[in-house]
């Protein structure tokens, strides 16, 4: 691990930075879902256990650089009062003596949250000065937001150089998942990926096709890969113009050994609504008139083999058009059958994504894969084989 956590520091009576996630819906000043604030717990408890001063840093919303009352993180206190269990102190800002008297006035299991950090146009410019600022008011760094590594900015990137800096519980829960996906699996290797288009998941699929030993297509993107082999899907969502790019990602597949698994059978209809009259064809008989909506039972079947067969799964993205019934039953099967072989302990089975987290809940699968990332674009990041600025600021000796 070349990493350190905070088990690595020493945090008595230390000012401890953490970066965290925070960004949470809320509506008229509530907040509507507070799974973020619930994740970052461990890791504040865990600096409160051990003497240490937690400093929340966060981000909320796009503000660019203004001031704006209806992004202020003071909304947040309620609720982090409440998960955190611990007094909450509210600063007007992430630097200068507003937030230091704050700082320097914590008592014993208080905590300290400061403004919105990207009130300061220097937070996403990745500004030294401001990150100097920041820094002036701890001693030690933790980056628990994982979800915001892939920006290169002030508090996830700039201030991670300048103090002692290591992964919050969250972030470490993360990197080690993924670590054990794509770093060093146990094999074989398999990637089930879907969603609408290839366009958006180039990087992801040429990454997955050298690291995976089977990758499944699904959604809208086996469409394409299915027209480019030259079958006719109909009235499908489909990339035509991407054909030569599929055709060049299943070649390399070929010479990487990957195995690729299309769909062989569909689920069609003329239309697409809740409870469309629908039929299972068999992918090159789909009507010209009709839209592939999902997998069919056979390639669930096929999926099925390839998730027994394997001893880590990486899923991103559904097989079908999970938000209505019927063309939700592709998805739901082979998540479940991932979720039981997880819970027997015979696969490691790590998702993210929107749509993914989405879908594995709707089919009540979530709560046994052995981890399920909430991190959206750093995880699909991560998954194209690219650097994570935040992740690489805490490579230090």
């Amino acid at each position: 691990m070349a990493w350190k956590t905070l088990d690595d520091m020493d945090l008595d009576g230390k000012r401890v930075l953490t970066r965290v996630d925070i960004n949470v819906p809320v509506e008229d000043g509530k907040v509507t879902d507070a799974t973020r604030i619930e994740r970052i717990a461990a890791t504040v408890q865990d600096i409160l256990s051990r003497g240490g001063k937690p400093v929340l840093l966060a981000h909320f919303g796009r503000p660019k650089g203004t001031r704006r009352e209806d992004m202020s993180l003071k909304m947040l206190v309620p609720t982090l009062r409440d998960v955190m269990g611990a007094e909450v102190i509210f600063a007007e800002d992430c630097i200068g003596d507003a937030a230091k008297a704050v700082i320097d006035g914590l008592g014993e299991n208080q905590i300290a949250l400061l403004e919105n950090t990207r009130f300061h146009a220097g937070e996403e410019k990745n500004d030294p000065e401001l990150a100097q600022q920041m820094a002036a008011l701890g001693d030690v760094y933790c980056n628990d937001a994982f979800s915001a590594a892939h920006r290169a900015h002030a508090s996830t990137e700039g201030l991670a150089r300048l103090l002692p800096a290591c992964a919050g519980r969250l972030m470490q829960g993360e990197l080690q998942a993924l670590e054990s996906a794509l770093g060093s699996p146990e094999r074989p290797v398999l990637a089930v990926v879907g969603g609408a288009k290839v366009s958006t998941k180039l990087d992801l699929l040429g990454n997955l096709v050298e690291k995976v030993d089977m990758l499944v297509i699904g959604g809208g993107m086996a469409n394409t890969f299915l027209a480019a082999q030259g079958i006719d899907v109909g009235k499908s969502l489909c990339e035509h113009d991407m054909a030569d790019t599929a055709r060049a990602i299943a070649e390399k597949a070929v010479q990487t050994g990957c195995a690729l698994l299309l769909p062989r059978d569909v689920v069609v209809a003329r239309e697409f609504k809740a409870g469309a009259a629908n039929e299972v064809v068999m992918v090159e008989d789909c009507p010209a008139d009709a839209m592939i909506l999902d997998a069919g039972p056979d390639s669930v079947a096929h999926v099925a083999q390839a998730i027994d067969s394997a001893k880590t799964l990486i899923w991103n993205g559904p097989l079908g058009a999970f938000e209505i019934e019927p063309f939700d039953a592709a998805t739901n099967a082979a998540a479940k059958h991932a979720a039981t072989r997880s819970s027997h302990g015979q696969l490691v089975s790590v998702a993210g994504g929107g749509d993914t987290v989405a879908a594995l809940k709707k089919a009540g699968a979530a709560d046994d894969f052995s981890y399920i990332s909430t991190a959206g674009g750093a995880f699909l990041e991560w998954m194209e084989g690219k650097t994570l600025p935040g992740v690489a600021a805490l490579h230090q000796d």
